[in-house]
């Protein structure tokens, strides 16, 4: 997980997982509609997850 990424999930957390898939990025837009912790938190481990 870079730098840029951990940045672009705290400040628009949808944008960071534009490229992990549709569910991903709905999910995590869903989230941060909700308030932007859960929208934070769900990015962050969706782009930890991957990493593995």
């Amino acid at each position: 997980m870079s730098v840029l990424r951990v940045l672009l999930a705290i400040f628009f957390p949808p944008l960071a997982v534009i490229d992990k898939g549709c569910g991903s990025f709905v999910i995590v837009f869903l989230l941060t509609l909700c308030g932007w912790v859960p929208g934070v938190i769900g990015a962050l481990v969706i782009l930890n997850k991957n990493e593995a």
